[in-house]
């Protein structure tokens, strides 16, 4: 694999990349960019939040945490690791280590200190881009809350949100408690 700095990463040498590496990184217009590993308090929100999703969601969806999906393939592959992905039970566990963006319904981002831009303004773009139907963010602020997104006409429109407890109608009907995020049991 070659890694030189002006060297653009297709989908082909991404997929053959050790697992290790991968998950300290994105692919961004064919160029990798190391990720910072989350705090725990994100990690810990961004887990009970999968767990709580995948509790409530029909049977034919499923949710997963910090999965690769591939967003644009070409010469300027952009391949994305949010922190929770909703999809189908049918695209999910084929044994593919990454998902294409056409199978993904919702991403969620849990903003971390530093990715505000990032989260607000550079992956909501993308993901509008690749057509991914529904964009959420949480952030651990005080309060905790919750920006729902929706895509139409090719960008996304808020939607619904909160904090304390969130009642969702799209991409399905959803209640979370954001409080609860961060507790222990």
């Amino acid at each position: 694999m070659d890694l030189r700095r002006d060297h653009l990463v297709s989908l082909n040498e991404w997929d053959a990349m050790p697992e290790d590496m991968c998950r300290r990184h994105e692919l961004v217009d064919g160029a990798l960019q190391v990720i910072a590993s989350p705090f725990p308090r994100h990690q810990r929100a961004a887990l009970r939040l999968t767990y709580c999703l995948d509790e409530q969601l029909p049977d034919h969806l499923t949710a997963v945490i910090d999965v690769d999906v591939a967003l644009k393939s070409g010469e300027r592959a952009t391949v994305r690791r949010p922190d929770v992905v909703v999809l189908s039970v049918e695209n999910y566990g084929d044994g593919d280590r990454r998902l294409d963006a056409a199978d993904v319904l919702l991403v969620v981002e849990v903003m971390s200190p530093g990715s505000k831009r990032t989260d607000f303004v550079v992956k909501p773009a993308e993901y509008a881009k690749a057509g991914i139907a529904h964009y959420w963010i949480v952030e651990l602020g005080d309060p905790f809350s919750l920006a729902a997104f929706e895509l139409v006409d090719g960008v996304y429109e808020y939607v619904d949100g909160g904090t304390g407890t969130v009642e969702l109608t799209r991409p399905v009907p959803l209640k979370i408690d954001l409080d609860a995020l961060l507790r222990r049991r």
